[in-house]
């Protein structure tokens, strides 16, 4: 007996499959030669028997054990921070950092090799060196699953200075006048547990893009475009006053 999330877990898990192999409810329908109205209450969870799982899991090459375990693996069993050695490691290596960032996002590698326009032996390359570092899992089908937190901690030197050198360049050629550029700032005096709550507000934001990330992957049919964002504090540097007292 499995209870209602855990139902509604296992189905996005397997509507996120399907999306990712470019199935709809009307090519699904001509697959299992069923309607296509039928097709989409499937997908809404209605009426959806055990056999009518596994014949929706069949179509991405997916046993239902396998959509059980990927659906049960708990949060708490992935790795919340790299080790120094894996990090190092990663950021040493620009375009397997770019695979495993993707892949982490919940992308399949052939998804960001088509928008990259990258040789599949190239990422190739990138999984078989990702595995041995055990930051991702090889699954049946091709299918290449992250077994790092998404909420991963960086903490180490490694990846902060790989941000320096490649993405600080990208937020400081922003055109903050511009009209399409959309952005936030605030000056606020804090106490050091202040500050700290702001910290936390920070990494809050970030997970919360994360979940708009994904929500809008499984729901919209737009076509989609990579963005980057950036939420940062820092003590206000004062030393424009002396200009200004002048």
């Amino acid at each position: 007996m499995r209870t209602e999330s855990e139902s509604q877990r296992m189905l996005a898990t397997l509507k996120r499959h399907l999306k990712t192999a470019g199935w709809t409810a009307s090519t699904i329908a001509q697959r299992l030669q069923i309607g296509e109205a039928t097709a989409k209450r499937w997908l809404a969870g209605k009426a959806l028997t055990i056999d009518r799982l596994t014949a929706l899991a069949d179509l991405c090459d997916l046993s239902l054990a396998e959509l059980v375990r990927e659906t049960e693996r708990p949060s708490a069993g992935l790795a919340r921070e790299l080790t120094l050695a894996q990090e190092r490691e990663l950021m040493a290596d620009e375009f397997m950092a770019l695979m495993f960032f993707t892949i982490l996002s919940g992308y399949p590698p052939e998804e960001t090799a088509a928008d990259f326009d990258l040789p599949l032996s190239l990422v190739e390359g990138a999984l078989v060196r990702l595995e041995r570092l055990a930051l991702i899992d090889r699954l049946s089908g091709g299918r290449v699953r992250a077994i790092v937190d998404r909420a991963v901690i960086w903490r180490k030197a490694p990846m902060r200075q790989l941000f320096e050198t490649r993405m600080k360049a990208q937020f400081m050629a922003i055109d903050f006048a511009a009209p399409e550029t959309a952005y936030a700032s605030e000056v606020v005096k804090l106490s050091p547990q202040g500050a700290a709550s702001l910290a936390e507000l920070i990494e809050e934001y970030r997970r919360t893009v994360q979940a708009l990330a994904k929500n809008d992957r499984e729901t919209s049919h737009l076509p989609a475009s990579w963005y980057t964002t950036l939420a940062v504090m820092r003590p206000l540097d004062l030393s424009g006053l002396d200009r200004l007292r002048g």
